[in-house]
């Protein structure tokens, strides 16, 4: 999955249409290969990002939720941690190619 794309369900407080459709212009974007729309594409790849929106919405609406909602905070130094754990797996394959 595009790192650009956070998970958005099952906040506190919920992820708001602007948050929504900013993650589904990213998924059009990442989907058709293009970072912005030509004149001939814009109306075509704004609808979809509209659809994928709307949506979107829809299903946050309806799946069910097990557990208490994810906070922002959380999810924030969750990914702070996996990058730490990342950069050094990377330090230790840069040593070892080394040693």
């Amino acid at each position: 999955m595009c790192r650009n794309i956070k998970t958005l369900h099952h906040f506190q407080p919920p992820a708001t249409k602007e948050e929504v459709r900013a993650s589904a212009l990213q998924y059009v974007r990442k989907l058709t290969g293009l970072k912005s729309f030509s004149k001939a594409n814009r109306e075509l790849c704004e609808e979809a990002v509209d659809q994928i929106t709307t949506i979107t919405l829809h299903l946050f609406e309806h799946v069910e939720s097990h557990g208490p909602p994810r906070t922002r905070e959380a999810e924030r130094l969750k990914a702070v941690e996996r990058g730490k754990k990342r950069e050094q797996q990377l330090r230790e394959r840069v040593l070892r190619g080394m040693g």
